[in-house]
């Protein structure tokens, strides 16, 4: 997409399409659900710059919300454990073929990087985006067989937390797969490897000597 071009819930969906059929997956098959999904998809793009998870509660900052763009880090781990991914945007295609209910899945994200937004945005004087404005979850959120439940929303207890999770910094190290040779600067290994899909086990971290 050109950058002049006006982003649209149609572009979102083929980019999410094109994702899916690269990985042998398929977007919910739910119309109005997934709607509400590529909705908030675009609502984060335009405030954010990048399509935030819209399940999720994001920062601006984009290493704090690195492991939370969609596609996220945990959305083939999720996809292959339960059959969807957190926001049941993406589902195994039998799911899909078959039309099967999508359970509740559990939030994978580690607590304290859920704290640790949460930290930014109170830390700055920010109100914690509420459903509204998370977009996704609309409407849909409470009907199991179109999605599910956010069980890492912003919830009361994370701000709670938030208070004692600090500044927010991260520190960012080189990763290298130890099958491929995939070489990433983050503050964690990826859980699957995007180019030989190794698990995080293969993961290192890599250490440059100073003389």
């Amino acid at each position: 997409m050109n950058a002049r071009e006006e982003l649209t819930v149609e572009h979102v969906r083929r980019r999410a399409q094109s994702d899916a059929n690269f990985y042998g997956y398929q977007l919910n098959y739910d119309p109005e659900f997934l709607g509400d999904l590529l909705q908030g998809l675009k609502k984060n793009e335009e405030r954010f710059g990048y399509p935030l998870c819209p399940c999720r509660v994001g920062t601006g900052k984009f290493e704090l919300d690195r492991d939370i763009i969609c596609p996220c880090d945990y959305r083939d781990p999720d996809v292959a454990e339960y059959g969807a991914c957190y926001c049941a945007l993406y589902i195994k295609k039998e799911f899909y073929e078959k039309k099967l209910p999508i359970n509740p899945v559990p939030e994978r994200r580690p607590k304290e990087k859920q704290e640790r937004a949460m930290a930014a945005i109170t830390g700055e004087g920010a109100k914690a985006p509420d459903e509204k404005e998370m977009g996704a979850k609309n409407g849909a959120a409470e009907d199991v067989e179109k999605g599910k439940p956010a069980e890492g929303g912003p919830a009361s207890a994370l701000a709670a937390a938030a208070k004692q999770a600090g500044s927010g910094t991260v520190k960012l190290k080189l990763w290298y797969c130890r099958q491929c040779g995939y070489v990433v600067y983050r503050e964690d290994a990826p859980y699957i490897c995007p180019i030989c899909k190794a698990r995080r086990e293969m993961f290192s971290e890599l250490i440059i000597g100073q003389g």
